[in-house]
């Protein structure tokens, strides 16, 4: 799951960083109004974690140009500004969730993990279909009830196709989410397809219906 870090202090965004890439995060970060703006025009998120003081813009306005492009990010404010109004002024313009500064890194990620959670899985930590089950808590799935060990990198690839099912998924969007804003670096997508195909076998092999499909060339599918 891929996530950007809006926020000036160098130290808090190093911390939330640290933490949450120990959490199987994808972290991408900016420090300033127009550095935000330009990645969220470039790419898209699972969660936006939204600083209101940001060097060359205010952080509400940048909300309002998010909700403005119909983007489908979940977004928590994270905030010195504590006060009643902010916190209305903040939820009413479109955030999911407010989070007064100074706050405790773990309940940053129950946050971040709740707000995925009712966007993308209906609100359920049990993802059933058919004879597929996934725990979003456990990070455990099952096919007809025997256990499939997945890596992390399968485990994300798996959620993030199951998110957005029915939706063909590009090369460069799966390269994205794996790698953020590096992807663009990586001379080619050698890496995409090795855990794709691992994840297909492992799931194969394990009895699992074929709802991966490769859309030739442009992407994938999991198909419901």
């Amino acid at each position: 799951m891929k996530l950007l870090i809006i926020e000036d202090e160098i130290q808090l965004a190093q911390s939330i960083i640290s933490y949450l890439s120990g959490e199987n995060y994808v972290c991408e970060y900016a420090g300033t109004y127009q550095q935000a703006l330009a990645k969220i025009e470039m790419f898209e998120y699972e969660c936006i974690l939204l600083d209101l003081m940001l060097p060359g813009g205010d952080g509400i306005r940048l909300l309002e140009e998010i909700k403005k492009r119909d983007k489908e990010e979940g977004i928590i404010i994270i905030s010195a500004k504590d006060s009643y109004e902010d916190k209305i002024l903040g939820l009413q313009t479109g955030a999911d969730d407010y989070l007064a500064k100074p706050f405790h890194l773990p309940e940053l990620s129950a946050r971040i993990f709740s707000i995925i959670r009712r966007r993308k899985f209906n609100n359920s930590n049990i993802i059933r279909q058919n004879e597929l089950t996934i725990n979003l808590l456990s990070k455990t799935v099952l096919i007809n009830n025997a256990p499939v060990i997945l890596t992390k990198k399968e485990f994300d690839l798996l959620l993030y196709f199951i998110g957005n099912k029915n939706k063909v998924i590009s090369k460069n969007a799966l390269a994205e989410h794996l790698s953020g804003d590096i992807a663009g670096m990586l001379d080619d997508h050698n890496f995409i397809y090795a855990h794709i195909k691992n994840l297909k076998k492992k799931l194969g092999e394990a009895g699992c219906g074929h709802y991966l499909k490769t859309i030739y060339g442009t992407g994938y599918r999991w198909e419901v």
